[in-house]
């Protein structure tokens, strides 16, 4: 059988995270969908039930008829969850913001008032059709070729089947004139049509008869359905019962998992604080690197400019060092000029005297 009935039509869609309880330990959730699938609900105009369904890929990881004890529950701003006792386990749902988790609820409650009503019917037509039947009013018209008309409450559901044999009561004799007036052409139209509608007539009821018939199984196949539910609610409600003494300690264990939560969540907001403050560190980081292999750079061409002024102050100093011997070399050859022009002084003077005493002498 096909998960989606042909009467089947989906009136809402979203997109959640599906889990389901742990059915070992009743406590866990366990994520039946890697990834946020599509959860509608579904109208089922020939039951007149409503249906949650959900699939991930072809397989139905939700199939949920909601009934009138069914409760959503929110347990956060967006988880809600709701128990399903044929499938003997309780749905999660996830949502990505509150507002979808907020029309989900909304939705829930307004179909299970719906299916609430429509039990509510179907129980009441279930009355009707188990009630004893009622006799039509007199005044048809009958005949031997027409069945019975059975009373409305059997054409509604009634289990009485209608006695669709033709009535055994024969009519007296007519006279010689009333048979002569019978076969008269215009009486003879009259009753073939008269004939003609009882058949439309009978037809009609047989119809209605098998279609009452259909209902009446129906039903009861429905209350089979709901005696079934009531038994599983009736068992439902004792496992409650046991559960609800072992309440103390699991109100005690929500409430250190509360704390226990509310303390993550603190520790959550400082690592979150702590990662804000090393961003911004890692930015001035960034800042400082950059600045640094900027002074790298200028360092580098200083260092560079650096060597250049050295190489040049070099070539400077060995021009000076030349420059001071060519000084040296100059100096020292003057000194030796300046020691031959004294010793060509000495001997002028020399030669003067000299000279100047012969003149004497000769004078």
């Amino acid at each position: 059988m096909s998960t989606i009935t042909m009467g089947e039509q989906p009136i809402y869609s979203t997109r959640a995270h599906v889990f389901q309880i742990d059915p070992n330990t009743k406590k866990n959730w366990l994520p039946t969908s890697k990834h946020a699938v599509t959860v509608s609900y579904f109208y089922d105009s020939t039951r007149n039930v409503y249906r949650i369904i959900s699939l991930d890929g072809t397989k139905a990881i939700i199939n949920s008829t909601i009934s009138p004890n069914m409760t959503f529950t929110k347990t956060s701003q967006k988880f809600g969850q709701w128990a399903d006792s044929r499938a003997n386990t309780v749905y999660g749902l996830g949502f990505s913001t509150e507002h979808h988790l907020a029309k989900f609820a909304e939705k829930f409650a307004e179909y299970k008032e719906a299916a609430r009503l429509a039990k509510e019917k179907s129980q009441e037509k279930m009355e009707m059709a188990t009630s004893p039947s009622q006799e039509s009013p007199g005044g048809e018209l009958s005949s031997p070729l027409t069945p019975v008309t059975p009373p409305m409450e059997s054409i509604n559901g009634s289990d009485d089947m209608c006695d669709t044999t033709p009535n055994s009561d024969t009519r007296p004799e007519p006279s010689q004139n009333a048979l002569a007036f019978a076969h008269s052409p215009a009486m003879t139209k009259h009753w073939e049509a008269e004939l003609e509608a009882l058949k439309g007539n009978n037809a009609k009821l047989t119809a209605a008869l098998l279609e009452s018939t259909a209902n009446v199984k129906q039903w009861k196949q429905q209350l089979a359905a709901y005696q079934e539910e009531a038994e599983r609610l009736h068992k439902r409600v004792t496992e409650l019962e046991c559960q609800s003494n072992q309440m103390p300690v699991i109100k005690s264990q929500k409430t250190e998992l509360n704390q226990t939560i509310e303390e993550l969540e603190n520790t959550l907001r400082d690592k979150e604080e702590e990662m804000e403050k090393l961003k911004e560190e890692l930015e001035n980081m960034n800042d400082l690197m950059e600045q640094k292999d900027t002074l790298t750079q200028k360092l580098e061409e200083t260092e560079l400019r650096g060597r250049v002024l050295e190489e040049q102050l070099m070539g400077a100093e060995q021009r000076l060092e030349d420059n001071q011997e060519e000084q040296e070399n100059f100096r020292k050859s003057l000194r030796t000029l300046l020691e031959l022009l004294d010793g060509k002084i000495f001997e002028l003077t020399e030669l003067r005297d000299t000279l100047a005493r012969l003149i004497e002498e000769a004078s």
